[in-house]
């Protein structure tokens, strides 16, 4: 096992901190004032880990920190203490996620080995908000660029191909049959593809989910690249976010269909190499067996709020 010594931790810790606290300082000033953010807001209220969760670093699993009675770890949840050493008690983890840390390295090395599809030009966005009353809208406060009319239109005249079950699942029910693909949670492992904007964004959550078993620094690499993506995803949604500063990507045109694709490519090349860093992350666990298929892992991702935006 790797030991920090006090003032490399230390050092670590207080990098970590200020890391966090450049990227939720605008979120949490929002929160204080009462005002939302249509694009920012989303890895606060969509994916469960508070700023507060985020801003405590962790080594990961297989790291120790010595001076044990001055680290705050030794109180944390998943913690073990063994002379003046504190590391991840990976028995302790395992016990109580075990069954999620296999189903998260099952859905990450099967997305990892499918080519990429960059074909979809955000669709889903729009799909989302088709044949709806303005007033159901889930960002109400904003404009349709192409108004309600224009907006189905788009829908109408594309093959919308959404492979992402988190996303399908906020369909209108007008928009649910137009999809070429049915996913569903059950077979989420089968179909999730290393070119989908959401499953980039999703390897956020799944990060946090397997802390402090891993690194902060990898979980916020996550938090940067769904940052990044959320920016994209709601430059090529159907709404007008000009006054905000974004730009729109008009997936509605050739030109705007090309600059998606593009971005979505290197969005890939991004979260492949995410994979990669979280599943040896995850095999660096002491004790895992990892799963021997899909199937028999758990399914069921606690947590997920009812909206998605």
């Amino acid at each position: 096992m790797q030991v920090l010594d006090e003032s490399e931790w230390r050092e670590r810790t207080t990098a970590h901190e200020a890391r966090v606290d450049a990227a939720t300082a605008a979120h949490l000033a929002r929160r204080r004032d009462h005002r939302k953010h249509p694009v920012e807001d989303f890895l606060f209220t969509y994916y469960s880990f508070k700023p507060a969760q985020l801003r405590r670093w962790h080594p990961g699993a297989g790291v120790a920190l010595a001076g044990a009675d001055r680290s705050p770890h030794r109180d944390w949840r998943f913690y073990a203490v063994e002379d003046d050493r504190v590391h991840v008690d990976a028995d302790a983890f395992l016990a109580a996620r075990g069954d999620t840390v296999r189903f998260v390295r099952d859905l990450l090395v099967r997305t990892a080995g499918r080519p990429g599809r960059f074909g979809c030009f955000g669709l889903h966005e729009w799909a989302m908000v088709y044949r709806l009353d303005p007033s159901d809208v889930r960002h109400a406060g904003w404009p349709l660029r192409l108004g309600a009319a224009g907006t189905d239109a788009v829908v109408e005249s594309h093959q919308v191909a959404c492979s992402h079950f988190d996303a399908y699942r906020f369909f209108t029910p007008d928009a649910e049959p137009l999809n070429a693909l049915r996913p569903t949670r059950e077979s989420q492992p089968a179909l999730e593809q290393p070119g989908c904007l959401h499953a980039g964004m999703d390897l956020y959550k799944w990060a946090h989910k397997l802390v402090p078993a891993v690194s902060s620094d990898l979980v916020m690499d996550c938090f940067e690249l769904a940052r990044d993506i959320r920016s994209l995803d709601m430059r090529a949604a159907p709404y007008d976010l000009r006054e905000l500063g974004y730009e729109p990507v008009r997936i509605e045109t050739p030109e705007g269909k090309a600059e998606y694709a593009a971005a979505q490519r290197g969005f890939s090349v991004r979260g492949q190499a995410l994979r990669a860093r979280l599943v040896e992350a995850i095999d660096a666990i002491p004790g895992l067996e990892a799963a021997a298929s899909g199937a028999e892992a758990e399914t069921r991702v606690d947590g997920e709020p009812s909206r998605r935006g």
